[in-house]
């Protein structure tokens, strides 16, 4: 055989070396995304352990690379699979799991999520893009922990959930109930759509003591608010890829920003109009209603809350 041939099919001692040192790169790429992945919980909890002091792993699932446990949120019975992986990996108490980038953890023991609910470390939840849009990263249940959450909390404690506020309501909690009553009544034998009429009764009892307005079952003011109110749950309640996966936000696949901004401008217009209205009513000097719009109304006159016009709404509207 010539030499050529020998220089066509042998490579050099330097490519040689060159291709030997990319194997060797590729090999602890590989080795090294393969030890994330196998980390209890998944890739986001590797990540998260990996700046922090090295602590015993709370057991769970790796998923699949990247993605991690995405997939069982992407069926009806979320519960029921996180309810038998927790099983499968003997982890009533606690389980750790990944979504992406996002680490998640779940309890099936109802004592550790008592724990978890009644723990200021618990308090501060990462903020959904839908609830960031909307305005509710200014509300308690999305607000971060800190003096501005406490403020919120002491504000709805004494005003709207004290037990004087709620016994205030008795009688038009007892007058909704009455309606609801005789809208299934009116139906005499024809199908009756139970969860609409408890549906508006609930959202009655809610728009009369924050805001102090009571919609007619079957009126167009009713249809506007409910068509608000679904709107607003699904959005919240949407699984946003976005939330989990940052390099995604941008895109906006399903389209939760554009919904999101949509819907708070016909929010803000809904309860700034609510708000203009109990302003109004108090300048002419006739007599309000006492509810939670004029409870803030009251401490922003009196410059004890420092909540702005935004928050207000925010707040009322949650």
């Amino acid at each position: 055989m010539s030499s050529d041939y020998t220089f066509l099919f042998i490579p050099s001692t330097h490519d040689d070396h060159l291709l030997n040192f990319e194997l060797f790169l590729c090999f602890l790429l590989f080795i090294s995304v393969f030890v994330f992945w196998l980390t209890p919980g998944g890739l986001a909890w590797a990540l998260s352990m990996a700046h922090t002091r090295p602590k015993p792993a709370i057991p769970g699932p790796s998923g699949l690379p990247l993605i991690g446990s995405l997939l069982c949120f992407t069926n009806s019975l979320t519960h029921r699979l996180l309810s038998k992986l927790s099983q499968s990996f003997k982890a009533g108490q606690l389980m750790a799991f990944s979504v992406g980038f996002t680490r998640f953890v779940i309890s099936s023991n109802p004592d550790t999520a008592k724990e978890i609910l009644n723990s200021s470390a618990f308090a501060d939840r990462p903020v959904k893009e839908s609830a960031y849009e909307l305005l509710f990263h200014r509300a308690m249940g999305f607000a971060p922990y800190g003096e501005y959450w406490r403020n919120l909390r002491r504000i709805s404690a004494t005003h709207l959930f004290s037990p004087k506020r709620i016994a205030f309501f008795g009688e038009m909690r007892k007058e909704i109930g009455l309606k609801m009553v005789k809208e299934i009544m009116e139906k005499n034998c024809e199908e009756v759509q139970v969860k609409n009429v408890l549906h508006f009764g609930s959202l009655n009892n809610v728009m009369m003591s924050v805001f102090g307005k009571r919609y007619d079952f079957n009126g167009d003011d009713a249809v506007e608010v409910e068509a608000l109110v679904k709107e607003g749950y699904e959005l919240l309640g949407t699984f946003n890829w976005s939330d989990h996966f940052p390099i995604l936000g941008w895109l906006d696949l399903q389209r939760v920003r554009k919904r999101s901004k949509v819907l708070v401008e016909k929010v803000n217009v809904f309860v700034g109009k609510i708000i203009e209205e109990h302003k109004l009513k108090r300048a002419d000097q006739i007599q309000v209603s006492n509810d939670f719009v004029d409870v803030l109304l009251d401490l922003e006159k009196e410059n004890d809350n420092g909540l702005s016009h935004s928050d207000m709404i925010a707040v009322l509207w949650i």
